[in-house]
């Protein structure tokens, strides 16, 4: 911990640092993300001499062995400031430090706690600065990024409802180092800043100094390649968004006009695609063969490129974003006046009294996927007909066959199939007055 005294007054902190967060942009609430290390606790000082009305907010990582103490010292600094603080504490879940190491974990739940609480309209200020930008670009390059990963990090991006903001990225460390030594103020260490271990602590103790002495424009240089490839990523996720409209129908690619790009342009709309739906872009290598696959395997073959969380698959000339989904390996009953989750479906059964009808008992109802050889009758003239010839008709693809949701009624003369997913209804359980005084309701999750 540094010691210090009071902070400066509005008037006393230097303009470079001042004028970057004294001009903002419009806000409801304004936030400032403080770990209590000297970036954020000088940004903290500086807001609130020319703010009146800011809120802190610590994470604790519960990860330090000092995290007891870095949370007071942040509760101290608060009170002294006149500052409202909210603190968070997170676990870290050990399972995904595996991927991305501990940082990369860290940071995920940090940023959860970032969306949940920053509200419509609100601004989080983040104190990163020009050597953190370095850092970014330089770990990225070496990850093999491409040039969004490369652009790093943007001055202001959405963030929940709100806007994230770093007033700061055009300043270095050590002339916010000089400020903070001179102005009094205090701030605690973080132990494992110093550990080389970690990628970006290496990075930032032992090569970044090397740069900078061989090359003492080293962040501005490197501040001027990720704005150039930041303009590159902005164009291309604008082409993607121009061709998305050609190309789609009913959220699928058309295959027959996503043929008609060159590869490079296929590749790009696929990336923006899966990260508008917040998946991983795969590794290029994996990218490149599985839209090989997608597009160029034989009509009888069922080709898909397998992701995070996600497949693309192809079918009846369209290729399809499918998430995975995951459905109870059994059939279960389906409670009245409850919201019963299947998959990417929600039900809900609602009683006869709820629609301002006589009520009638709850009927026994219970949801389960496709076993083989079931048959539907869609209207009550009409004969039944097979299940699986229905869906193929109505263009399911096979893999949504396989968890759709497939509501029963249970009666004296054994099960009635009264709905396909949202696909259909009986007119027994739909409409504003069902005959059965009961009203089921299938919808999907983007309905």
């Amino acid at each position: 911990m540094k010691a210090g005294g009071n902070s400066a007054r509005h008037a006393d902190w230097p303009d470079d640092l001042l004028a970057p967060v004294s001009t903002l942009p419009e806000y409801s609430r304004l936030w400032i993300a403080f770990s209590g290390g000297l970036d954020s606790a000088l940004l903290l000082h500086v807001a609130a001499s020319c703010h009146p009305e800011i809120t802190a907010l610590h994470i604790n990582h519960q990860l330090q062995t000092n995290h007891q103490q870095t949370e007071q010292f942040c509760r101290d600094v608060c009170e002294r400031l006149g500052v409202p603080i909210v603190v968070e504490h997170v676990d870290v879940p050990v399972s995904d430090t595996a991927a991305g190491g501990l940082e990369e974990a860290a940071r995920n739940a940090r940023y959860q706690v970032f969306e949940r609480c920053v509200g419509v309209g609100d601004l989080i200020l983040m104190a990163h600065h020009g050597d953190d930008q370095a850092e970014t670009v330089l770990f990225r390059m070496l990850r093999g990024s491409g040039v969004k990963g490369i652009s790093g990090m943007p001055e202001s991006r959405s963030l929940g409802k709100g806007c994230l903001y770093r007033p700061w990225l055009a300043l270095e460390r050590n002339r916010l180092e000089q400020v903070a030594a001179s102005s009094g103020v205090s701030w605690v260490e973080d132990p494992s800043n110093v550990s080389q271990v970690y990628d970006r602590n290496y990075l930032r103790h032992a090569i970044i100094p090397s740069l900078k002495k061989r090359w003492p424009g080293l962040l501005r240089r490197l501040g001027r390649s990720a704005s150039a490839c930041r303009e590159s990523a902005e164009l291309n996720q604008r082409l993607a968004e121009l061709q998305w409209q050609s190309c789609s129908d009913k959220g699928r690619l058309v295959l027959a006009k996503f043929r008609v790009l060159s590869a490079l342009e296929q590749r790009n709309l696929v990336r923006w695609w899966l990260q508008e739906q917040r998946f991983e872009v795969p590794a290029s290598v994996g990218l490149d063969q599985g839209l090989s696959d997608l597009l160029n395997a034989a009509e009888d073959r069922t080709p898909e490129l397998r992701g995070a969380g996600f497949s693309l698959r192809r079918y009846r000339g369209h290729l399809y974003l499918v998430p995975d989904v995951i459905v109870p390996k059994g059939p279960i009953n389906l409670p009245p006046n409850e919201l019963t989750v299947w998959g990417s479906w929600q039900l809900r059964l609602i009683s006869g009294q709820a629609l301002g009808t006589s009520k009638n008992p709850s009927p026994p109802i219970r949801v389960s996927t496709r076993q083989g050889g079931e048959r539907v009758r869609i209207r009550p003239e009409r004969p039944s007909r097979a299940l699986k010839t229905w869906l193929q008709e109505q263009g399911v693809p096979p893999w949504e066959r396989a968890v759709l949701p497939l509501v029963y009624r249970q009666g004296s003369e054994g099960e009635e199939l009264i709905a396909v997913g949202d696909l259909w209804c009986s007119d027994q359980y739909s409409g504003s007055a069902p005959v059965s005084g009961w009203r089921l309701i299938v919808e999907r999750d983007f309905d």
